[in-house]
């Protein structure tokens, strides 16, 4: 399984009223993260050809962030078959290695020219082994 990072820090406009990172701001960064790992590992004639929708989406919240906190990012398929693949995203607090929020998603493998779901062909699928 090949693990994807990325790091970033929590600015003032990620809070909610409460001063924590807002949920809806970790909902983009595990898509923002799922989209950054498919398209640096995807050679441009698969992208041009296919994408992704997102079909079920289930988070846990651990623990909150606040601002200044450095963060890191981790994503890896867990398993791909059929039409679909599951991704995990881990959000830490880099400092303390402490995980903060974790994300299960499905998502479905789209052929472009179609608007249709397609089988994950092998090459797809070895991208992310």
């Amino acid at each position: 399984m090949q693990i994807f990072e990325k790091d970033l820090i929590v600015t003032k406009a990620d809070l909610d009223q409460l001063n924590h990172v807002n949920n809806v701001r970790y909902v983009q960064w595990v898509q923002d993260i799922a989209e950054a790992h498919w398209t640096k590992n995807t050679p441009n004639k698969i992208l041009e050809r296919y994408f992704w929708v997102l079909v079920s989406h289930l988070i846990e919240y651990k623990y909150p962030a606040v601002l200044g906190d450095a963060l890191k990012l981790k994503t890896y398929v867990l398993k791909s078959e059929g039409v679909t693949s599951i991704r995990i995203v881990e959000i830490y607090n880099a400092t303390l290695n402490k995980l903060l929020v974790k994300s299960e998603t499905k998502w479905c493998f789209m052929d472009k020219e179609k608007q249709r779901p397609t089988r994950i062909i092998s090459e797809v699928a070895k991208l992310f082994d």
